[in-house]
């Protein structure tokens, strides 16, 4: 176990201004606070702290960052509380540890939401000081390497594929990268042993068949430079074997074709002579063909730099070859940890700097602007995925300024990457100067303009073809608020109507008793409830009026409203039979087939000679055709006392993630919410998602909205709306 002196000669070789008091005093603190806890190992719980302080000396980081690590788990583990740390260790370290507690552990539990919730609190830390994040990983990676420890398999597997799916990412992005590589192989070895044996054992082979390859190559390479004046460090470095099956299972290769299980970097003295190393190496052997990368004069997201080129003929192999300066190097190793070093703190105080350099990781402030505008936690979990896990692609505005997008955007997810007003307002784009389809995939290297108009709103096609998580949320609210903003209006109006009955207006009337009995927030919640066909207006008058919505209701209402019985099919082939007043009895009535309606949609009738009459939800775009035919229009309404009901069939437009195992669980969704899928059509597919149509058998509309309120709740279902003519 590492020792007080130790640690802070570890903090001093990088930090001569170390504050030992402190640190000492931080030791002793959890040591003493952990002391009668053990690990799973049998180990003293103590050990862990420090071990997570150890691992973030490597990336020197400050002393209030290493006292956070000793900390991290006292306020949650043991009796300590926030305010003792405040006051033995000020108020930074106290929040730095509060951002880190296991209240803000990411665990992939059934619950969803709450896993979402937890990574929204992470989120937030983040947004405040970057070192949260920093700390976070040190204490996963450490888990990690004592993950063997860990009793239940299922328990195992679980910390894996959180580490793969959140954490790993993470560290990728703010650019470190040694410990993204061993978080995944460390979870890819749990996740998937025989692969990963498999490629170790193949490495292993490769390794004893090349012996003497890296070192030719290294030889080589000096001998080149030497000639020309070039001082240059040259090793060679191979891929962990995640990497390795991550790229074989994207280019569908197998381990003999991948070209660069081992990469050779070069570190010159400055940038000039990045680029004239790279032109020395270009001229003496062949160039593989979109195999070179200029992430000095583009750098990654998470500040990455360095020259990138794959050559034929060095030492008889196809090798690639990364150029850069030391300090490249340093901030490839150590990411943003490396960052702040060469960063001029000035007269101000280290966190200022710290804070200052968060604030220009861009992908952070996408995040956070993803979860203003998810709906719900499960959807910003998703959405957030998005931005993580893609492959880049750098794209230029006019202007020249340079955006990096996943591979796939299109020009909306580069408006709302610019600002959010420009994604709402786009209306078109041109693509190196060519005016081009919203939807075309935007490649390297694209120069992209984004014309927009006042008028212009976020249109639901949008949807299906956007990539970035931002644009995906963005779209989603606009629509969302739209949708609920028409459903409020039309429900205001069906429930004025209802209340015209009984010569009341709303403005004479408190809504209070059915806002309580409806479950409804505010009034315009409850009309958008009444819009969508949750309830109807009598609902609304019952709960209001109770004393008068009988006799008179009924009353009036047999008038001017048909009752829609749902019956048996009639002999002449009708589906049901309708009666209606001052009609012959027994009138054909279908239901229409372009809107599915169900019991609780406002309806319309349609008459048609030799037909009968074809019902309609009230929002059909089908209506359109009847506008200058008012005499067809008959008044219907279902008949809610009705007890001879039986299924009704609607449609869903959805669409699924490509992957094993959604299609199950689109299927298992439905039938726990109690529908039966009667009819199911692919209308598109492809390598990530599959559009269909899925007719299903409910009671009615409530019905139907509780099935798609779940089916937008899995991960596998990307979209899902109630299909609509």
């Amino acid at each position: 176990m590492m020792q007080q002196a130790e640690l802070i000669e570890r903090v001093r070789a990088y930090d001569p201004s170390v504050d030992e008091d402190a640190l000492n005093r931080a030791y002793v603190f959890s040591m003493e606070a952990h002391s009668s806890q053990t690990r799973a190992s049998g180990d003293p719980y103590f050990i862990h702290p420090l071990e997570v302080a150890g691992i973030l000396t490597n990336y020197h980081l400050d002393t209030a960052s290493i006292i956070t690590a000793l900390l991290h788990d006292t306020i949650e583990d043991t009796d300590a509380t926030s305010e003792q740390i405040s006051e033995l260790f000020g108020d930074e370290v106290a929040q730095l540890v509060d951002g880190v507690t296991k209240l803000t552990q990411l665990e992939l539990q059934s619950n969803r939401a709450k896993q979402a919730e937890n990574f929204r609190k992470l989120l937030l830390a983040m947004s405040r000081d970057i070192r949260v994040l920093l700390v976070k990983l040190a204490d996963r990676l450490h888990n990690m390497r004592t993950l063997e420890h860990v009793g239940k398999e299922d328990s195992r597997v679980r910390i894996a594929r959180e580490t793969m799916d959140i954490y790993a990412p993470l560290a990728e992005r703010i650019g470190m990268h040694d410990i993204k590589d061993e978080l995944e192989d460390r979870a890819f070895r749990v996740l998937n042993p025989d692969a990963r044996d498999s490629i170790a054992r193949r490495l292993g082979f490769l390794r004893s068949e090349g012996e003497g390859i890296v070192e030719g190559v290294v030889r080589e390479l000096g001998e080149v430079f030497a000639e020309v004046g070039i001082e240059a460090d040259i090793a060679g470095r191979e891929k962990s074997p995640y990497s390795i099956w991550r790229k074989m299972q994207r280019q569908q290769t197998s381990l003999e074709q991948v070209s660069d299980i081992i990469a050779f970097r070069v570190i010159v003295a400055s940038v000039p002579e990045c680029y004239q190393a790279l032109g020395v190496v270009h001229s003496r052997y062949p160039v593989v063909p979109g195999r070179f990368k200029d992430y000095i004069s583009t750098p990654k997201p998470n500040g990455y730099r360095s020259l990138h080129t794959s050559v034929l003929g060095l030492a008889d192999h196809r090798v690639e070859i990364q150029i850069r300066t030391n300090q490249m190097h340093d901030i490839a190793e150590r990411g943003v940890a490396a960052h702040w070093s060469y960063k001029e703190v000035g007269s101000g105080p280290a966190t200022s700097a710290i804070r200052a350099e968060s604030r220009q990781y861009r992908w952070l402030q996408e995040l956070l602007e993803i979860l203003e505008n998810a709906a719900a936690p499960e959807d910003f979990l998703a959405h957030t995925r998005l931005e993580m896990f893609s492959d880049q692609v750098f794209c230029f505005s006019p202007r020249g300024d340079v955006f990096s997008l996943p591979r796939g955007s299109t020009p909306i997810d580069f408006a709302y990457a610019v600002h959010t007003e420009i994604g709402d307002r786009c209306v078109g784009a041109k693509i190196n100067g060519r005016n081009m389809p919203l939807r075309t995939g935007l490649q390297n290297g694209d120069q992209v303009e984004i014309l927009t108009s006042t008028n212009q709103t976020p249109s639901p096609d949008w949807e299906k073809f956007v990539v970035t998580g931002k644009a995906r949320a963005r779209i989603r609210r606009v629509l969302r608020e739209a949708q609920t903003r028409q459903y409020a209006d039309l429900g205001r109006s069906i429930v004025e109507k209802a209340f015209g009955r009984f010569d009341e207006t709303l403005e004479d009337v408190s809504l209070d008793n059915a806002l309580s009995d409806l479950h409804a927030e505010s009034d315009d919640d409850l009309f958008a409830m009444v819009g969508q066909g949750i309830y109807t207006g009598r609902d609304v008058v019952r709960s209001v009026l109770p004393d008068r919505v009988e006799g008179k209701d009924t009353k009036k209402a047999s008038s001017s409203i048909f009752s829609l019985r749902r019956r048996k099919p009639a002999k002449n082939g009708a589906e049901h039979a309708v009666p209606i007043n001052g009609l012959t009895p027994g009138i054909a009535v279908h239901m229409a087939k372009c809107c599915y309606p169900l019991p609780g949609d406002r309806i319309v009738g349609i008459m048609t000679t030799g037909k009968g009459a074809t019902i309609h939800t009230i929002d059909c775009m089908t209506l359109e055709a009847f506008a200058d035919s008012p005499e067809r229009w008959i008044d219907v309404a279902w008949d809610r006392d009705s007890e001879d009901g039986g299924a009704q069939v609607s449609r869903l437009n959805v669409t699924l993630m490509n992957e094993p195992g959604s299609l199950a669980e689109l299927a298992e969704t439905i039938a726990g919410a109690r529908g039966n899928i009667s009819n199911l059509k692919f209308t598109n597919r492809t390598a990530d998602f599959f559009d269909m149509v899925v007719d299903i058998e409910v009671e009615d509309a409530k019905h139907l909205n509780a099935i798609v309120t779940s089916l937008r709740g899995r991960r596998t279902v990307s979209t899902v709306e109630r299909a609509r003519s």
